[in-house]
């Protein structure tokens, strides 16, 4: 049969070349792709741009889509492989159902439904509406998202619903809100480029939002100054003006120290504060003792490279923050981002073009799906949902008695904690991993073993759905229609690309089917994710995160809309603050002092270690997708432990030794890989294994009082040599893990 030519460019990426996906020798005619659609990946807060090739229903490959002004057609490792995930052998293609003694057998939609909407019942009657929980990913789409808010308070009103956005931007939300007033970057990341300095706190780039690398090194090349804060020297801080490895926790003495010498030398705008901020005399009070010396006794650097860092960021013209997990995965993480947007608004060049602060989202609707309802304490359009106002405009929207919407409810890791206490009997769970992504998993189990049912929607069966009594076959992003929300504060389009396999359906459609058996009927009579996204836009429009003005047309047109977008002939709002006015009432930025406290739990004698961790680049989250992806999994088989050369000849361990790390709470052993690219006092681990693989056996449940996000990137662990386990049949890839 004739073959094709190879057309297909290569691709080339900060990580090395890719292979294309034209097979060697090019398509023959019954392999010729039916059609090209263009869409986003579905991995991470970036949402690059892609078109996906379909062949019989499949997706078989992928071109750059260099058009879209994001990413210009670049991928990283995960982007490049991302299609592969479709025809995998453990795709979920029936309900099924757990029968006591036998385990999981496949059964009818029907019976799925009618089994789930009678649990739901039952356990509500007994127990009242609050006994029955709802968790939810923030991948889906803003659609799936939006109805999943609804579905909790209008189908089953409980007060209990949230979301694993917990454990990702929540920190960065609370603190953008009470400083600026939106909780959305300030700018797009076309702003990047323009900047003269550039700050990276906890965040690393390179590995976990690949295509962010690019916006950097052009800044750099137009002569950009760029100061790294993180305690391991991530790939990002190689090449960088400065790097700071602060220890984890200490950042704020980083932040504080900086405006302490900023207030000394005059590097602060005192003309902009004062017409356009309030408060910042308590910060100017707080942060007095912050001298060089007092803030790296905390920050654990020396004195001298937080002075440089004042140096270079506050008479700089033009500047940019970017921040991520590692300042936010903490129990004073609002408090730690807080101190951060202060250095921010302090220098008075926030709003301008080139200028402004930025949080790097990890999940793939991190950005939108907490806007559209599914958070505890938020309904639609960031609106409050202890708000009289706020909810009497959602109770018009829904056609539903104000006083029949619930109040504020658990967060995610409260959810399982009041499971744990059997005050919690049931939930539903929709594109979340827990079994993987929570702290402390002995607990986590204890308290999903302890539901009385429990029903998960997914397109695998992961970890957590293998506990189920029933399972849902769900559906991947490219079989769905909808829109995301990118870091930027971009709406974008995910276009349908083919069907879902077997029997599987789309989330939507579950949701609504399972709606209509517990709730009333006709709130969830919806035909498409299109007048979804049309009845979202009424529920936001007014508030915060306005969506009013934006069409699935207009996002088409344009590549995407920023909200606010308040009107349709509006063109969405893609710089925030632009002449000094922020989001309150008032107009102003409202500083807020901060001042630093200890980890919930900080190493001693017994534990002596500070564990931190995080991701790789070549997985996502819990893995449960990335983990079935082969030339991912090649390229990171297995996590490790990553440690300093003199804590590895302390400990007598060479590389590729095991070594068990163990906190108060559980244990793991992985092999070590010995790097000059991590403070001496702290080991890191990823996290996207499960079972005995897992960190999460180590980590703790502390959570921060306003955001509820845990303490992931802080706990004491002691770590020592140890036998392979057991189940050791995977080398650590020698491509793994970080700089040597």
């Amino acid at each position: 049969m004739a073959k094709l030519p190879t057309s297909v460019p290569l691709l080339i990426d900060r990580f090395g070349p890719h292979t294309h996906t034209v097979p060697p020798g090019g398509w023959t005619s019954a392999e010729v792709p039916d059609r090209t659609v263009k869409t986003h990946c579905c991995f991470c807060g970036q949402q690059c741009g892609i078109q996906l090739k379909v062949k019989d229903n499949k997706v078989v490959g992928f071109e750059p889509w260099q058009d879209f002004p994001f990413n210009l057609g670049k991928l990283c490792p995960k982007g490049v492989k991302r299609y592969l995930q479709g025809d995998h052998p453990d795709r979920l293609l029936t309900p099924l159902e757990r029968v006591e003694g036998e385990g999981f057998r496949r059964t009818d939609w029907n019976t799925a439904l009618d089994r789930t909407a009678e649990a739901i019942r039952r356990i509500q009657k007994e127990h009242g509406h609050d006994a029955f929980a709802v968790l939810t990913g923030a991948s889906l789409t803003n659609e799936k998202a939006y109805l999943m808010g609804k579905f909790a308070r209008v189908a089953l009103r409980t007060a209990n619903i949230d979301y694993n956005g917990r454990l990702c931007m929540v920190s960065a939300a609370a603190a953008s809100k009470k400083i600026l007033g939106y909780d959305r970057a300030a700018n797009p990341w076309s702003d990047i480029r323009k900047s003269k300095c550039i700050l990276v706190a906890g965040a690393n780039i390179a590995e976990c939002a690949p295509i962010t690398t690019e916006y950097l090194w052009s800044a750099r090349e137009a002569g950009a100054k760029i100061i790294v804060l993180d305690p391991r020297m991530t790939p990002i801080a190689r090449t960088v003006d400065l790097y700071i490895p602060v220890r984890s926790g200490g950042d704020i003495g980083i932040f504080n120290g900086m405006l302490h010498v900023m207030i000394e030398r005059g590097w602060i705008d005192r003309d902009f504060i004062a017409k356009h901020t309030t408060g910042f005399e308590e910060v100017e009070r707080t942060v007095k003792k912050y001298t060089p010396e007092y803030a790296s006794k905390i920050a654990g650097v020396p004195a001298s490279m937080i002075v440089r860092a004042a140096e270079m960021w506050g008479p700089a013209e033009s500047s940019f923050l970017l921040h991520s997990r590692g300042i936010e995965h903490h129990t004073k993480g609002v408090e730690n981002c807080m101190a951060a947007i202060n250095l921010v608004v302090a220098t008075g060049r926030i709003g301008r073009e080139g200028s402004g602060y930025a949080m790097i989202t990890g999940q793939g609707n991190g950005q939108g799906a907490r806007e559209q309802g599914q958070k505890c304490d938020q309904l639609p359009g960031h609106r409050d949902i202890e708000n009289p106002e706020h909810r009497e405009h959602m109770a018009n929207v829904w056609g539903v008695l104000e006083s029949s919407i619930p109040r504020k409810g658990l967060s995610a890791l409260e959810l399982f904690e009041a499971a744990h206490a059997r005050k919690i009997r049931g939930m539903v769970l929709l594109s979340f991993n827990p079994m993987v992504s929570l702290p402390d998993q002995r607990f986590i189990r204890e308290a999903i073993e302890r539901l009385e049912f429990f029903a998960v929607i997914d397109f695998f069966l992961s970890e957590t759905a293998r506990f189920a009594d029933i399972v849902f076959p769900g559906s991947l992003m490219e079989e769905d229609e909808g829109t995301t929300t990118s870091a930027e504060g971009r709406v974008i389009h995910h276009r349908q690309v083919v069907d879902p396999p077997g029997e599987a359906r789309q989330d939507w459609k579950i949701i609504c089917d399972l709606a209509a058996r517990v709730g009333p009927k006709d709130k969830f009579a919806f035909s498409s994710p299109k007048e979804i996204f049309d009845e979202l836009r009424q529920a936001s429009r007014g508030g915060a995160s306005d969506y009013y003005g934006i069409t699935w047309e207009k996002i088409d047109e344009q590549n995407g809309v920023f909200w606010p977008c308040p009107e349709l002939d509006h063109p969405g709002t893609p710089r925030l603050y632009e002449g000094g006015r922020f989001a309150h009432p008032d107009g102003k930025a409202h500083f807020q002092p901060v001042e630093w406290r200890p980890a919930a739990e900080e190493p001693d004698e017994e534990y002596p270690i500070t564990l931190t961790s995080g991701r790789v680049v070549a997985h996502y989250l819990s893995g449960n997708q990335t983990r079935r992806i082969g030339a991912l999994v090649k390229q990171t088989p297995q996590p490790y432990c990553e440690m300093h050369p003199r804590l590895a000849e302390k400990l007598s361990v060479t590389e590729g030794d095991f070594v068990r790390i163990e906190s108060r709470r559980g244990s793991t052993t992985l092999r070590a890989l010995i790097v000059k690219t991590i403070r001496p006092d702290h080991v890191f681990v990823p996290y996207h294994w499960p079972l005995e693989r897992s960190v999460n056996n180590c980590t703790i449940r502390a959570i921060d009082p306003v955001s509820k996000i845990p303490e992931f990137k802080i706990c004491a662990v002691r770590v020592a040599k140890s036998a392979a386990p057991e189940d050791d049949h995977v080398k650590l890839a020698p491509e793994a893990g970080g700089l040597r």
